[in-house]
Protein backbone atom coordinates (compact mmCIF):
# COMPACT_ATOMS: atom_id res chain seq x y z
CA UNK A 1 0.00 0.00 0.00
CA UNK A 2 1.03 3.30 -0.74
CA UNK A 3 1.75 5.83 2.18
CA UNK A 4 1.28 9.51 2.63
CA UNK A 5 4.76 10.60 1.97
CA UNK A 6 4.90 8.21 -1.05
CA UNK A 7 1.39 9.70 -2.63
CA UNK A 8 1.86 13.26 -2.61
CA UNK A 9 4.81 14.17 -4.49
CA UNK A 10 3.61 17.40 -4.91
CA UNK A 11 0.77 19.98 -4.26
CA UNK A 12 1.84 22.84 -6.31
CA UNK A 13 -0.33 23.22 -9.08
CA UNK A 14 -2.82 25.72 -10.98
CA UNK A 15 -6.05 26.38 -9.11
CA UNK A 16 -8.88 24.67 -11.32
CA UNK A 17 -11.68 25.95 -9.88
CA UNK A 18 -13.62 29.45 -9.56
CA UNK A 19 -14.60 30.81 -6.63
CA UNK A 20 -17.58 29.13 -4.35
CA UNK A 21 -19.31 32.75 -3.63
CA UNK A 22 -19.27 33.50 -7.23
CA UNK A 23 -21.25 29.86 -7.52
CA UNK A 24 -24.92 29.90 -8.75
CA UNK A 25 -25.45 26.60 -7.12
CA UNK A 26 -24.81 28.09 -3.45
CA UNK A 27 -28.36 28.33 -3.63
CA UNK A 28 -29.10 24.78 -4.22
CA UNK A 29 -26.44 23.42 -1.87
CA UNK A 30 -26.71 25.97 1.01
CA UNK A 31 -23.83 28.71 2.19
CA UNK A 32 -21.29 29.01 -0.19
CA UNK A 33 -17.75 28.09 0.84
CA UNK A 34 -16.34 31.54 1.15
CA UNK A 35 -13.26 32.61 3.09
CA UNK A 36 -12.34 29.31 2.49
CA UNK A 37 -8.27 28.76 2.15
CA UNK A 38 -7.57 28.57 -1.76
CA UNK A 39 -5.22 24.89 -1.11
CA UNK A 40 -9.18 23.35 0.35
CA UNK A 41 -10.85 24.70 -2.89
CA UNK A 42 -10.70 21.64 -5.78
CA UNK A 43 -7.38 21.74 -7.67
CA UNK A 44 -5.40 19.25 -9.60
CA UNK A 45 -1.81 18.07 -8.41
CA UNK A 46 0.77 15.87 -9.00
CA UNK A 47 0.79 12.73 -7.34
CA UNK A 48 2.80 9.47 -7.18
CA UNK A 49 2.98 8.19 -10.99
CA UNK A 50 2.70 4.76 -9.52
CA UNK A 51 -0.67 5.12 -8.29
CA UNK A 52 -3.80 4.42 -11.11
CA UNK A 53 -6.50 6.48 -12.26
CA UNK A 54 -9.98 5.54 -10.57
CA UNK A 55 -9.11 5.79 -6.73
CA UNK A 56 -9.87 7.96 -4.03
CA UNK A 57 -7.29 8.68 -1.66
CA UNK A 58 -7.86 10.36 2.29
CA UNK A 59 -4.74 11.76 3.46
CA UNK A 60 -6.43 12.38 7.32
CA UNK A 61 -3.43 14.31 8.97
CA UNK A 62 -3.53 16.93 6.36
CA UNK A 63 -7.82 17.18 5.63
CA UNK A 64 -6.74 16.18 1.95
CA UNK A 65 -9.10 14.01 -0.16
CA UNK A 66 -7.66 12.75 -4.26
CA UNK A 67 -9.33 11.37 -7.15
CA UNK A 68 -6.72 9.89 -8.93
CA UNK A 69 -6.81 10.58 -12.78
CA UNK A 70 -3.55 8.75 -13.91
CA UNK A 71 -0.19 9.49 -15.05
CA UNK A 72 0.93 11.32 -12.17
CA UNK A 73 -2.32 13.64 -11.30
CA UNK A 74 -5.30 13.81 -9.38
CA UNK A 75 -8.31 16.32 -7.94
CA UNK A 76 -7.71 17.48 -4.86
CA UNK A 77 -10.66 18.38 -2.15
CA UNK A 78 -10.13 19.99 1.15
CA UNK A 79 -11.85 17.60 3.71
CA UNK A 80 -13.32 17.81 7.60
CA UNK A 81 -13.18 15.00 9.04
CA UNK A 82 -14.26 12.78 12.90
CA UNK A 83 -12.17 13.65 15.99
CA UNK A 84 -9.23 12.14 15.97
CA UNK A 85 -10.41 8.62 17.49
CA UNK A 86 -13.33 8.91 15.36
CA UNK A 87 -11.89 8.01 11.86
CA UNK A 88 -11.49 5.00 10.00
CA UNK A 89 -8.10 3.54 8.62
CA UNK A 90 -8.18 1.27 5.75
CA UNK A 91 -9.60 0.43 2.43
CA UNK A 92 -12.93 0.34 1.74
CA UNK A 93 -15.06 0.60 -1.36
CA UNK A 94 -18.50 2.49 -2.37
CA UNK A 95 -21.48 0.09 -2.92
CA UNK A 96 -23.66 3.10 -3.02
CA UNK A 97 -24.31 6.89 -3.97
CA UNK A 98 -27.45 8.68 -3.17
CA UNK A 99 -28.38 12.49 -4.06
CA UNK A 100 -29.62 14.42 -2.03
CA UNK A 101 -29.77 11.18 1.17
CA UNK A 102 -32.03 11.36 4.11
CA UNK A 103 -30.10 11.18 7.12
CA UNK A 104 -30.43 9.06 11.09
CA UNK A 105 -27.92 9.29 13.33
CA UNK A 106 -26.47 6.12 14.53
CA UNK A 107 -27.70 5.14 17.99
CA UNK A 108 -23.89 5.24 19.10
CA UNK A 109 -24.07 8.64 18.00
CA UNK A 110 -26.88 9.51 19.94
CA UNK A 111 -25.92 7.69 23.05
CA UNK A 112 -22.20 9.10 23.02
CA UNK A 113 -24.32 12.86 22.36
CA UNK A 114 -27.50 13.23 23.00
CA UNK A 115 -27.64 16.97 22.81
CA UNK A 116 -26.22 16.99 19.22
CA UNK A 117 -27.79 13.99 17.86
CA UNK A 118 -30.83 13.19 19.92
CA UNK A 119 -33.25 15.47 18.60
CA UNK A 120 -32.58 13.96 15.02
CA UNK A 121 -32.68 10.44 16.26
CA UNK A 122 -35.76 9.75 13.98
CA UNK A 123 -34.05 10.84 11.20
CA UNK A 124 -34.18 14.18 8.61
CA UNK A 125 -35.00 14.02 4.83
CA UNK A 126 -32.41 14.67 2.33
CA UNK A 127 -32.35 18.35 1.57
CA UNK A 128 -33.45 19.16 5.16
CA UNK A 129 -30.96 22.41 6.18
CA UNK A 130 -29.80 20.53 9.56
CA UNK A 131 -29.02 16.93 7.68
CA UNK A 132 -25.83 15.71 8.17
CA UNK A 133 -25.35 14.04 4.74
CA UNK A 134 -26.10 17.43 3.06
CA UNK A 135 -25.96 17.10 -0.89
CA UNK A 136 -24.16 13.78 -1.73
CA UNK A 137 -23.15 10.58 0.05
CA UNK A 138 -20.97 7.80 -1.21
CA UNK A 139 -21.42 4.98 1.35
CA UNK A 140 -18.61 2.82 2.50
CA UNK A 141 -18.30 -1.05 2.58
CA UNK A 142 -15.90 -3.40 4.15
CA UNK A 143 -16.89 -5.97 1.54
CA UNK A 144 -20.33 -6.14 1.72
CA UNK A 145 -20.93 -4.65 5.00
CA UNK A 146 -21.83 -1.34 5.61
CA UNK A 147 -19.64 0.66 8.11
CA UNK A 148 -21.59 3.78 8.31
CA UNK A 149 -18.40 5.53 7.28
CA UNK A 150 -19.78 7.75 4.01
CA UNK A 151 -17.81 10.68 2.07
CA UNK A 152 -20.81 13.32 2.00
CA UNK A 153 -21.78 16.98 1.78
CA UNK A 154 -21.56 19.26 4.75
CA UNK A 155 -24.65 21.87 5.45
CA UNK A 156 -21.37 23.56 7.50
CA UNK A 157 -18.44 24.65 4.86
CA UNK A 158 -16.49 26.49 7.74
CA UNK A 159 -15.33 23.09 9.26
CA UNK A 160 -13.54 22.19 6.39
CA UNK A 161 -9.78 21.59 7.42
CA UNK A 162 -11.01 20.58 10.69
CA UNK A 163 -11.44 17.75 12.50
CA UNK A 164 -14.39 17.45 14.99
CA UNK A 165 -17.86 16.07 14.90
CA UNK A 166 -18.77 12.22 15.17
CA UNK A 167 -16.91 10.82 11.92
CA UNK A 168 -17.11 10.56 8.14
CA UNK A 169 -15.57 12.57 5.06
CA UNK A 170 -17.16 15.70 4.57
CA UNK A 171 -16.75 18.15 1.54
CA UNK A 172 -18.42 21.24 1.12
CA UNK A 173 -22.17 20.50 -1.09
CA UNK A 174 -20.64 22.17 -3.96
CA UNK A 175 -17.69 19.83 -4.32
CA UNK A 176 -19.16 16.81 -3.15
CA UNK A 177 -21.33 17.23 -6.19
CA UNK A 178 -18.94 17.54 -7.88
CA UNK A 179 -16.84 14.49 -6.89
CA UNK A 180 -19.98 12.49 -6.68
CA UNK A 181 -20.37 12.99 -10.58
CA UNK A 182 -16.77 11.36 -11.06
CA UNK A 183 -16.86 8.37 -8.75
CA UNK A 184 -18.64 5.07 -9.94
CA UNK A 185 -20.26 2.59 -7.52
CA UNK A 186 -17.32 0.05 -6.75
CA UNK A 187 -14.22 2.69 -6.21
CA UNK A 188 -11.92 1.45 -3.82
CA UNK A 189 -11.30 4.16 -0.96
CA UNK A 190 -7.76 4.48 1.01
CA UNK A 191 -8.07 6.17 3.67
CA UNK A 192 -4.94 6.46 5.95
Amino acid sequence: MINRRSFAVGAAASFAGTAASANPLARIFGRPATGMPQKFLPQEVDVSPDLPAGQIHVIKKDFFLYWTLGNGRARRYGIALGAEDRNYTGVLTIRRKREWPSWIPTPEMVRLEPEIYGPFAKGLPGGHPQNALGARALYLYDGNVDTYYRIHGTPQPETIGRGFSSGCVRLTNEHVAELYDLVPVGTHVFLF
